[in-house]
């Protein structure tokens, strides 16, 4: 009995052995497709927000680290876009963190001037039906953004029609475009004060 359960056992550790192995081949042998895959989702959805007209760097390897409260709590990255070696715009991570039911991530692009570029929903836990209206698969609302200016942070077209701003709510719906329209306002205002930041900025993957 006793041999029999040790035979067993040796059966099971070289199984678990071989299984672990060929777990991590395959791992190995498809990780450089699972990276490739995911940096063309990235570029897709940076095309969303920053035309590729606008630059000619590789913006997804100019990559930086940033904390700033405009964006949210946390670390956030930001990509500088540059036509030639003149930055002329960025794509960012912030945060909505008054959502209706938490937390909305956006990536939001934009130029120095105080004019966003391009805006979308990465998450959220908005209400299915009222707030899930931020999504581009279910409105046309979040593209409403693009080319519109903020003339500094007491502009106040910078807000929903319910507190007299130029956005639309949704109907049964204010909480969730208030804090979207606030976050990517607050994003806009951010991109203005980096061409004077630029030279101080961690190149994502740097120690901290």
């Amino acid at each position: 009995m006793l041999k029999t359960m040790q035979k067993h056992g040796v059966t099971l550790a070289v199984f678990a052995a071989l299984l672990t192995g060929v777990t991590a081949l395959v791992n190995e042998l498809t990780k450089s497709t699972i990276d490739e895959q995911a940096a063309q989702q990235q570029q897709l959805l940076f095309d969303q927000v920053l035309s590729q007209s606008l630059y000619d760097n590789d913006i997804q390897n100019s990559c930086f680290v940033v904390k700033d409260s405009l964006l949210g709590k946390g670390e956030r990255k930001i990509y500088i876009a540059r036509k030639g070696d003149t930055p002329v715009g960025a794509i960012m991570e912030t945060t909505a963190p008054d959502g209706y039911s938490g937390a909305i991530h956006l990536l939001v692009g934009a130029d120095f001037d105080g004019t966003i570029l391009g805006t979308r929903v990465t998450e959220h836990h908005e209400t299915p039906g009222l707030g899930d209206k931020i999504e581009l698969r279910l409105s046309d609302w979040i593209t409403h953004f693009s080319h519109k200016r903020i003339e500094g942070s007491q502009d106040r077209r910078w807000a929903v029609q319910k507190d007299g701003g130029e956005f639309t709510q949704f109907t049964g719906a204010t909480i969730t475009p208030r804090a979207v329209v606030n976050a990517v306002k607050r994003a806009g205002l951010f991109a203005e004060t980096l061409p004077s930041e630029l030279n101080t900025l961690s190149a994502c993957g740097e120690q901290q």
